[in-house]
């Protein structure tokens, strides 16, 4: 009786063990990245050229699956040829330079609760006075859950 005892112990051990494995996620928790999308309409798209001077008018489509949280643009100088890997081709670079008066432009904007896509649009203005050359144009967007996807475009500032 007592081999019985311990092998039924062993086998209820065992089936507790064996169920509590297999998948983490609990049902309704959002785990997928938001989407960035961008189509011929968005701006700018890679290897464009904005003019020192200029207004400019950001625009790209982001979705998630859930509920979208905010995006963010960022742009910075890549007079030193960094990459962020998310660039498809890099646009003929300048040669390598030192920075004396670059732009940099970071901002974050809301996304009103509840939408699952969203348009997003920003103006810009591109000062006169900075360096012209090669930038980066950063687009991050997150979703509610925190999840954030990060699409970097190559660009010239003229």
């Amino acid at each position: 009786m007592k081999n019985y005892s311990s092998f039924l112990y062993s086998i209820i051990v065992a089936t507790l063990f064996l169920s509590s494995c297999g998948d983490d996620e609990k049902p309704g928790i959002d785990t997928e990245y938001p989407e960035i999308v961008v189509t011929e309409s968005s701006f700018p798209l890679q290897c464009s050229v904005l003019e020192r001077g200029s207004t400019v008018q950001f625009r790209a489509s982001f979705k998630d699956n859930v509920e979208l949280g905010g995006f963010s643009l960022d742009i910075h100088h890549n007079f030193d040829h960094h990459t962020h890997s998310t660039e498809v081709n890099d646009c003929g670079l300048d040669p390598v330079k030192t920075p004396v008066d670059p732009m940099l432009f970071i901002q974050t904007y809301t996304i009103p609760s509840g939408l699952k896509a969203y348009e997003g649009t920003a103006e810009i203005e591109i000062p006169e006075d900075i360096d012209p050359g090669d930038y980066h144009f950063m687009i991050r967007v997150t979703d509610q859950e925190g999840w954030q996807t990060i699409q970097g475009l190559s660009i010239k500032i003229e």
